[in-house]
């Protein structure tokens, strides 16, 4: 394993520097690096790697930030498909296996645990993304909806991100990671790259400290559950809040619910 995380790292990384550093040729050839690393140690890592590099390099592509025009959304709504869509056909019709998958009905009911900590989720989210957004500003790096179609493209955004986010990083990257490592480290593997790219989308200053455990945590949530309808209604649940604080953040007498 000592050897194989040399490559997986390098994608890992590659992350960073393509969401955060905004270095795109260096990004572009740490995952050539990767990949070239991971054809010399292990061919099968190469093969779900490069699915993995696939999706990072796609979604490189547009600026990801949350500008609300027509035009931004469509192109990056169309990347962020791609991203999911190019690794799945070609796991399911190139390579032939039915690794990548997305579980939605599962036929088992959600206990009564599963329940409560959507709650909590409820919870958490109002105690800390308020406090987050506005003490440090970054609320400003999405726009203000005060007008309805602003509102509404805002809503739309924030859970369309949220949806894939499962989707690929928790789905895909964490599915294809754990077919090499401990579950532990896929997990740690996956998160970086998760976390780079809420950094690109916003949640910036010190927003890794709560973006990283929440990566986390969803991958988590789906090796126990195996149910991608319960990490997206998380998710959803999580941005919701974060919606609602966005709006208040920019319009302090609207939705004058939260404390902070």
């Amino acid at each position: 394993m000592t050897w194989k995380l040399l490559p997986a790292a390098l994608m890992s990384a590659s992350g960073i520097l393509l969401f955060v550093v905004d270095a795109a040729v260096p990004g572009y050839l740490v995952v050539v690096a990767s990949l070239a690393s991971a054809a010399i140690i292990d061919r099968p890592l190469m093969r779900d790697l490069a699915l993995i590099g696939a999706g990072v390099v796609i979604v490189s592509s547009v600026p990801l930030n949350a500008d609300l025009s027509l035009g931004h959304m469509a192109a990056m709504g169309t990347v962020l498909t791609l991203a999911v869509v190019v690794p799945y056909v070609v796991s399911r019709f190139v390579y032939r296996e039915r690794v990548i998958r997305f579980p939605v009905n599962t036929g088992v009911r959600w206990t009564r645990r599963e329940f409560a900590y959507l709650g909590f989720v409820v919870l958490l989210g109002y105690a800390v993304l308020p406090v987050y957004l506005i003490s440090t500003g970054v609320y400003t790096n999405w726009p203000n909806p005060n007008d309805p179609d602003t509102f509404f493209r805002l809503f739309v955004g924030v859970n369309a991100v949220g949806i894939w986010d499962e989707l690929f990083f928790v789905c895909t990257t964490f599915t294809l990671l754990r077919r090499h490592f401990p579950d532990w480290l896929a997990n740690l593997l996956q998160a970086v790259i998760f976390c780079s790219f809420l950094w690109e989308i916003g949640y910036r200053s010190w927003g890794p400290l709560l973006t990283f455990p929440f990566a986390l945590l969803q991958a988590y949530t789906f090796r126990i559950t195996r149910s991608l309808s319960y990490v997206v209604s998380v998710h959803l649940i999580f941005d919701f809040v974060l919606f609602l604080a966005l709006v208040h953040a920019h319009n302090p007498d609207v939705l004058a619910i939260f404390i902070y």
